[in-house]
């Protein structure tokens, strides 16, 4: 061999040397890469967690619609929600998510409290059923919505004290970021209310959390005395740069307001990346986006289980969602694919136990069982369509009319109740088991809502009298206030029938101020039942109620909707209403317990007593109370008509006047012209 070869062997060798050394070292980078750096960068680059929440659960601890038909196992039982079979669906969320190495939070957006029976629970000493059951399932944040003022500020104040706040605020915090108590309640003492919440998900990815109730929340909350409420947009604005100077990469506003407030929030707040909403029961089965904002709801009374899958992307903060790249729900159903987890089962057990005892002492021993039968019924008694006479609004108000009155021992002729107060129809059982059995508790939740100074649950029966002509004014009340405020203000009646064109309550809307110019002269004609029991669609026993009629009328309502009643009269004096005593003495609206109707161990009667004692009280069949085939459908009480739309006279004299004015005019110009000389 020669040296130029011996010299290339060597270079050559020494070459491949230097290439495997260099190979080497690239593989074990990349083995390096790929057994930790890959795996370990995509989850600082890319972080997949998931939020499942709920809204507007109302106290719906049990499946229901009707709850009589819950058959724990039955592939054929049709009832909804239900806190056990809700806990089952979220263990299984997170158990899988566990597996896939994820995090997930859980969050509810209001009215956890108030609508079903075990809401009446809530002002009794050492009970916390809704909360204490969302502790047990592990949600991370709650929000105060409208419905936990049901009871009053003082009684929520106790109701998350017996809940064991401030210390359960690390394990399920309770938020009402724009929510402000008086500094001496016990609310802001006890600091039962937080402002924001941290969530450390990832060492790479923090989450806060602020919450919201929205006007419209807060214009419907029923006792919020010691309680003021901060402009939403201004304390949003607040919140973000709060979480962001804690740290936050991802801001979730848990909002009590409602889709449309949702939206304009987004519009209007910069750094909002989800708002997970509640307050209209919208279930949105598609995720909304405004701008970068995505905004979810969940409908309402644990139909629905809300699973929000997303990804966060580090390096450029944005929030995307995945939910279709896996083929997932956006809202899961909460029904009978769920079995009940045996131990919120358990503790749903004893709460109903509590409730069926506060139930015997509330109606004197004569129910025990929620789930017991107190009529039977052959169809629902249907709580639609909105803005009309309704079947369950006639069964509502037929039983406040007659009950109150057997209570009394006055004959009631007029009773009126609101839509918004009004929650479902009464449904049935379709089950084998339950075949056309209607429950104390599927009746209850229908009109249960409230509370009184009795401290038992429940709107009051409130009683006053009006003059014929005040009634015609309540009656065009009825239609403002349907007109300006939707169907929550929505009146039913019973002992009167009435026709309207809806068209004649308002003349005009001044353009620019958006200001309604009330006539009115809506009411073409109303006619008073003087017969007895449930009015007839056709009878003879009907009166005339003429403008001018000054005699004395006994109307009954509730309190809640005496509340609202002078609404219109303050806007339109023409149409004020004043209650008076049986003698037509003027009571003021502040001297409130003059209005209520006591029993007479002192205790007030309230409207779901007076529906449930309706029910009870129908024509037996096989021995059991049924609902006879009067209130499948309605009876003509609330009639819309055309009459002669008054906007079109102000159209008529516009153009009248108008031509006059032209004939004027042309008049003149031809007399000008005949006045002018003429030319040589």
């Amino acid at each position: 061999m020669s040296k130029n070869n011996t010299y290339l062997t060597k270079n050559v060798s020494l070459n491949q040397i230097f290439v495997i050394i260099v190979i080497l070292i690239i593989m074990t980078a990349l083995s390096s890469s790929i057994s930790y750096g890959h795996f370990h960068t995509a989850e600082i680059e890319e972080i997949n967690f998931t939020i499942l929440h709920t809204n507007d659960e109302h106290s719906s601890i049990i499946p229901h619609s009707p709850a009589v038909d819950h058959d724990p196992g039955n592939p054929d039982d049709p009832t909804l929600g239900g806190f056990a079979r809700l806990s089952t669906a979220i263990n299984e969320v997170r158990d899988q998510k566990e597996q896939d190495g994820e995090q997930v939070l859980l969050f509810n957006s209001g009215d956890f409290l108030g609508g079903s029976p075990f809401g009446w629970l809530a002002p009794q000493e050492g009970v916390a059923a809704e909360l204490h059951l969302m502790q047990e399932m592990g949600y991370d944040a709650v929000t105060v919505g409208n419905h936990e003022y049901d009871y009053g500020a003082d009684v929520l104040a106790e109701y998350l004290i017996d809940a064991g706040y401030p210390e359960e605020h690390d394990k399920t915090t309770v938020l009402a970021s724009n929510t402000k108590p008086s500094e001496d309640h016990l609310l802001a003492e006890k600091n039962l209310f937080r402002d924001t919440a941290i969530f450390q998900l990832e060492e790479r990815l923090t989450i806060g959390v602020f919450s919201l109730i929205g006007e419209d929340a807060v214009s419907v909350a029923p006792n919020t005395e010691n309680v003021t409420f901060q402009d939403q947009h201004e304390i949003s604005r607040e919140m973000v740069e709060r979480l962001k100077d804690q740290g936050a990469d991802i801001i979730v506003a848990l909002t009590h307001s409602g889709v449309k407030e949702d939206n304009e929030l987004a519009r209007d707040v910069d750094g909002i990346d989800i708002i997970v909403g509640g307050h209209c029961h919208t279930a949105l089965y598609e995720p909304e986006k405004v701008g970068g904002t995505i905004i979810v709801q969940a409908g309402s009374l644990v139909k629905y289980l809300g699973n929000l899958e997303l990804v966060y992307e580090v390096e450029t903060g944005e929030v995307r969602i995945r939910n279709d790249d896996k083929n997932s729900e956006f809202l899961i159903p909460i029904d009978n694919r769920f079995y009940p987890d045996e131990h919120i089962s358990a503790l749903v057990e004893g709460y109903k136990g509590e409730l069926d005892n506060l139930v015997k002492e509330m109606t004197y021993g004569r129910f025990d069982d929620i789930l017991g039968t107190v009529a039977t019924s052959d169809f629902p008694i249907k709580n639609h369509p909105p803005s009309e006479e309704t079947p369950i609004g006639n069964f509502i108000t037929d039983g406040m009319r007659l009950v109150t009155g057997e209570v009394t021992g006055e004959r009631v002729d007029i009773a009126l109740q609101a839509n918004g107060n009004i929650r479902e129809s009464i449904v049935p059982g379709s089950m084998p088991h339950c075949e056309g059995n209607v429950s104390f508790y599927d009746i209850a939740e229908v009109i249960g809502l409230g509370y009184g100074e009795d401290g038992y649950a429940g709107y009051p029966i409130v009683s006053f009298y009006l003059t014929g002509d005040e009634i015609r004014r309540a009656l065009e009340t009825a239609v403002l206030l349907e007109e300006f405020m939707s169907d929550t203000y929505f009146l039913q009646f019973s002992g009167i029938r009435y026709e309207y064109n809806p068209n004649n309550a308002v003349l005009f809307t001044i353009p620019f101020m958006e200001l309604p110019i009330p006539i009115g002269r809506a009411v073409t004609s109303a006619q008073l039942y003087t017969g007895d029991g449930v009015q007839p669609t056709e009878s003879e026993e009907y009166i005339e109620i003429e403008w001018g009629d000054d005699e004395l009328y006994h109307i009954v309502t509730d309190s809640n909707v005496l509340s609202f009643l002078p609404m219109v009269g303050d806007l339109v004096s023409r149409l004020e209403v004043e209650p008076k005593n049986a003698d037509g003495e003027p009571i003021a609206v502040e001297n409130f317990d003059e209005f209520v109707v006591h029993r007479d161990d002192g205790t007030e009667l309230k409207v779901w007593q007076t529906v449930i004692e309706h029910a009870a009280s129908q024509p037996e069949q096989n021995g059991t109370p049924h609902v006879p085939e009067y209130y499948t459908e309605t009876s003509d009480r609330i009639n819309q008509v055309w009459s002669f739309p008054y906007v079109w006279l102000v159209y008529i004299i516009l153009i009248i006047t108008s031509g006059v004015i032209v004939i004027i005019v042309y008049r003149r110009r031809e007399n000008k012209k005949e006045e002018l000389p003429e030319e040589d």
